[in-house]
């Protein structure tokens, strides 16, 4: 017994200054005065306008605003949507029976992959303060990354919902890649491919273009070099995973049987049904990276919808007047191309703004998928390049001219000097930088991939289906 008793009067000891430190700091937070009224009106105005918290209450009156934060959480489950099963039933719908569950399963592996990195170091290099190229490992494994706001993205949206509404974005853009591979490249070299894709290609060029500190966040970054802007993703999500695709199917090579046998799509119903799931899904993926349920995601919104329609129409129509018949593929592509092309304009643009938007997004990228591809002769299975290469660097480019005010009175404070003059040449600097980084970034990763664990399956393994090759399962169990 007398033995314990040193033990005891340190542990009691222990607990007096613990204790003491306790009242110390209540004491000291009890000096500071409460809000007063007006104080507390001015951050409640703030609140429902979507701007800063008044300093005088930021200390005292801590979390995240609750309806802005239950759109967010809205928005990354829209965005999560789009992938799972949006993409995956509009890709699904476009292969070959036997190679169904393939698309399927790629689609869920980088759901699964991408998420692990993002919790690692993903959110934290492309959010965390850093260099104007890279962010730095602040938040690494989510640390520090709780219900409170981070003020240099959204002051009215808890950290740990900004970081799940950005991992979507994360998990959808190597699931667009899956698109122009189709049906011909082996399930573990797809996702050692997405996960050195993303450590090199998407988490830089992601903090260039949305970091606090990146060097072509024109909207936020007063001191970024390239004054480029972009709502929600138009170089960050289309333009490199499209131009990536394009690149990687190249080096694949075409499907075996490419133009001398039929590969039509085996259900236009599941792309349809895809389609519809992706439109609905984007409406998270615009008018959420607004961060806030505010007057900039309802016009958001609106630009979506307007672009979307019209693009489907324009595109149907361009196949009714060159090929006598308006597709049921054709409408479904001219959506997504439409929904592409305005995502990185978006939260900058007018009505009038969408519709133009909407007449080229059905247009080009249907002249794209219709002749480019015969011309060159690339073998992209379910036009990755065509809607997403194509319309994301047209949607980057017609953002530069359309941009306004008007739209979204952030163009008015430090671009105020360029927007409606000299945008569009900062939008071509990021352009040129996104591909610059995704081009020869895909030729190196691909390489790597195919001298180590391999590209393409045998001849005989492709002509049998990735499904049972593998998966050992099949899609359709037919009598």
């Amino acid at each position: 017994m007398l033995k314990l008793c040193p033990w005891i009067l340190l542990a009691a000891g222990l607990c007096l200054v613990t204790v003491g430190f306790g009242l110390m700091a209540t004491a000291r937070a009890d000096t500071l005065p409460d809000p007063t009224l007006e104080q507390r009106l001015a951050d409640l105005e703030a609140y429902v306008n979507n701007g800063p918290r008044t300093a005088e209450v930021a200390g005292r009156i801590a979390g995240a605003g609750p309806g802005h934060n239950a759109w967010m959480m809205t928005a990354a489950a829209l965005v999560l949507f789009m992938t799972l099963p949006g993409l995956a039933l509009f890709y699904g719908g476009l292969v070959r029976r036997k190679n169904v569950l393939s698309v399927l399963a790629q689609c869920l592996g980088i759901a699964g992959l991408v998420t692990i990195l993002w919790w690692a170091v993903g959110y934290s290099l492309v959010f965390a303060p850093g260099r104007s190229l890279l962010g730095g490992l602040k938040f690494a494994f989510l640390n520090g990354v709780g219900s409170a706001p981070n003020p240099d993205y959204a002051g009215w949206v808890s950290q740990n919902v900004f970081a799940m509404f950005q991992l979507m974005f994360a998990v959808i853009t190597p699931a667009l890649i899956v698109g122009a591979i189709a049906e011909r490249m082996k399930y573990s070299a797809v996702l050692l491919f997405v996960a050195l894709w993303m450590l090199v290609i998407y988490f830089p060029l992601a903090h260039m273009v949305w970091g606090v500190d990146g060097l072509m966040n024109g909207a936020w970054n007063a001191a970024a070099r390239i004054k480029a802007i972009d709502f929600a993703g138009g170089t960050v999500v289309h333009m490199s995973s499209g131009w990536s695709a394009l690149l990687l199917c190249w080096i694949l090579g075409k499907r075996h049987g490419f133009g001398r046998v039929i590969m039509a799509p085996h259900s236009m119903v599941l792309c349809m049904i895809g389609t519809g799931m992706l439109w609905v899904g984007w409406y998270g993926f615009n008018a959420g990276s607004a961060l806030a349920a505010d007057g900039i995601a309802a016009n958001a919104f609106m630009t979506t919808t307007l672009a979307a329609a019209v693009a489907s129409v324009a595109w149907a129509g361009a196949e009714w007047l060159l090929r006598g018949k308006p597709s049921v593929l054709g409408f479904c592509s001219g959506v997504v191309a439409g929904l592409v092309v305005v995502t990185p304009a978006c939260g900058f643009i007018t009505a009038n703004g969408a519709i133009l938007i909407g007449v080229l997004a059905g247009v080009i990228p249907f002249f794209a998928c219709w002749k480019l591809k015969t011309w060159l002769g690339y073998d992209d299975a379910l036009d990755t390049f065509g809607i997403h290469g194509v319309g994301g660097t047209l949607g980057a480019l017609l953002t530069g001219f359309l941009a306004t005010p008007e739209a979204n009175a952030n163009l008015a404070t430090h671009l105020e000097g360029i927007v409606g003059h000299t945008l569009w040449l900062h939008q071509l600097a990021a352009m040129g930088i996104t591909l610059a980084l995704a081009l020869p970034g895909t030729l190196v990763i691909a390489c790597l991939v195919k001298f180590t664990l391999g590209l393409r399956p045998s001849a005989e393994e492709e002509l049998q289906g990735l499904d049972v090759v593998d998966h050992g399962e099949a899609g359709y169990l037919l009598d």
